[in-house]
């Protein structure tokens, strides 16, 4: 299959970008990298009558430290994540996410900004920037703003942007002393769309989580930050505690059914994916089968 006819303008400028959507609106769609807006319109699960092409502002790229915040550019790609000293310093969570994005010809045209603001919920970077606690900076005509991650998904395929609004940052809180991080997901080939994973941050203090971020993908219509990782905050973890958090997880999940898996399948994954994270995160393999130390 293949994409519904669609017309073509290439932005010189944010400003020219923001012009178009303006003069466009809910008729247009904003192409950075192309790797999942294409693929979606091949399927026709998208049909925008315009693309507007931003993939030249260079103005969006770049990887830089200001304060305490690492900001990182819309267009930035994923293999620049991957090849970043200070994502793997800030943020190493995205690059250990990114490495399992699609494919190197994929990654080599990827942008971040393009995968938050197509809202796959099966894709890995939303549920890291909603992890990381980050926040988006969008830019419409009356100035910039600036979104929660966990405000900015709204469904399949549907984030907080006005249809007058450009993506065009990502601001990502510098972990403190203490922090750690996991990813995970299964496919049923690297690269394959996710059937169920887990993107988390904690932090990690005498034992115990001070703070504990699970944000799993593919498991509904957008990233979940799971409510009940705050049961694991500030106690001992034992067994018990994790088989009724594992418990209480299952419960918040609202998987669909697809070709993939089935709800049942998912909850059972994202259980394990669970069970796993805690026990790297706190070093104590026996939490991962439930056996006592």
């Amino acid at each position: 299959m293949k994409a519904a006819a669609f017309a073509y303008a290439r932005a010189t400028s944010v400003v020219n970008a923001l012009e178009l959507l303006a003069v466009h609106g809910d008729k247009a769609k904003v192409l950075s990298g192309g790797q999942s807006l294409m693929p979606a319109m091949n399927l026709r699960l998208l049909s925008p009558e315009i693309l507007v092409d931003i993939g030249g502002l260079a103005e969006l790229r770049g990887i830089a430290m200001r304060g305490d915040v690492l900001v990182v550019g819309a267009l930035t790609r994923h293999v620049d994540l991957l090849r970043s000293p200070e994502i793997a310093l800030h943020a190493p969570l995205l690059r250990h996410a990114v490495s399992h994005v699609a494919h190197p010809a994929i990654r080599n045209r990827g942008t971040i900004g393009g995968s938050l603001a197509h809202a796959d919920p099966a894709s890995e970077l939303p549920a890291c920037v909603v992890a990381l606690d980050a926040t988006i900076v969008a830019r419409g005509p009356t100035g910039e703003r600036r979104i929660a991650a966990t405000e900015l998904f709204k469904g399949i395929y549907e984030t907080a942007l006005a249809r007058d609004e450009l993506l065009v940052a990502v601001e990502v809180p510098v972990p403190g002393q203490g922090s750690t991080f996991f990813f995970q997901e299964y496919a049923r080939r690297h690269g394959d769309y996710a059937i169920v994973g887990l993107a988390a941050r904690a932090v990690v203090a005498d034992g115990k989580f001070t703070d504990l971020r699970l944000g799993f993908f593919a498991v509904g219509d957008r990233p979940l930050l799971a409510a009940a990782a705050g049961k694991l905050i500030d106690v001992s973890v034992t067994p018990a505690l994790l088989a009724e958090v594992t418990t209480a997880l299952t419960r918040e999940l609202d998987p669909q059914e697809d070709q993939q898996a089935s709800p049942t399948m998912r909850r059972h994954l994202a259980a394990i994916l669970l069970r796993r994270c805690v026990a790297a995160l706190l070093a104590r393999p026996e939490l991962e089968t439930g056996a006592t130390a």
